[in-house]
């Protein structure tokens, strides 16, 4: 085989092993065309791996080799962990979010509502609104979100009284906007057996306002509350709700005739 084509083949695959012995498939002196490529959208001109021409980045995915590098200002090296060629490949376990790239370990804000940060290749986020439930009061019957001109996150506000009137007329209240649903789960049902309650806070109402709603749960049936009646002469015994008074018992007295 050709030790050209041998080399050329060698640094294909195993670029990052042999970086001496793919520099010999660099031209001395250098020659490069007058004529400067065209990149394709999102791919900058760079210097080839001899530091020779001007090419075109390699983009993320894309192949590459020694000549051919990928777009350091991405945080893309050519990776040949594949074994079959080299492609471009992020430097470490970055994370890409709306077309940016982000270090691992880098906290951002991808939009003043939101903070994130890159971790293992993915990434995480909180909330910086704050996302309170304002109740219905008497000073404010009629709280609603909404969003402020100039804000960022949104604001409670109380409506006009014009509604409290109609109300008060006997009018059915009109919803002037889309009443969007809102609403937390119901709450764990506040007896373990028998009959109990669980709460949420909703507006699924006729009026659109935050209200606390309640609903009778069962988990399950409680166990009978008899006492077993066995007892010595002389000692009260108690039956379910009744009392009496026992006398010796010479077999066990919880089951009655």
């Amino acid at each position: 085989m050709n030790p050209s084509v041998w080399i050329r083949q060698l640094c294909q695959t195993h670029n990052a092993l042999y970086p001496q012995v793919c520099s010999q498939l660099c031209r001395r002196p250098c020659y490069c065309s007058p004529v400067l490529p065209r990149c394709p959208r999102g791919s900058p001109l760079v210097l080839d791996g001899c530091g020779c021409c001007r090419v075109c980045a390699r983009r993320l995915g894309e192949p590459c080799d020694f000549l051919h590098v990928c777009d350091r200002s991405q945080g893309l090296i050519c990776d040949y962990s594949s074994g079959t060629g080299g492609t471009c490949n992020y430097d470490e376990e970055g994370c890409e979010v709306n077309g940016r790239l982000y270090r691992d370990g880098e906290v951002f804000q991808p939009s003043c509502k939101l903070q994130c940060r890159c971790l293992d290749g993915g990434f995480t986020c909180v909330p910086l609104c704050q996302e309170d439930v304002r109740l219905p009061t008497p000073d404010c019957p009629y709280p609603r979100r909404v969003d402020i001109p100039g804000k960022c996150c949104p604001e409670w506000v109380c409506e006009a009284g014009e509604r409290h009137l109609l109300q008060s007329a006997g009018a059915a209240p009109a919803v002037p906007y889309a009443c969007q649903p809102w609403g937390t789960e119901w709450s764990a049902c506040s007896a373990t057996c028998g009959v109990g309650f669980s709460t949420r806070v909703s507006n699924q109402n006729r009026y659109c306002r935050l209200e606390t709603q309640r609903r009778l749960c069962v988990l399950r049936p409680c166990p009978s509350r008899a006492r077993r009646a066995v007892s010595r002469a002389g000692e009260t015994v108690r039956l379910g709700c009744a009392s009496l008074q026992s006398k010796r018992c010479e077999r066990d007295c919880s089951v009655l005739p």
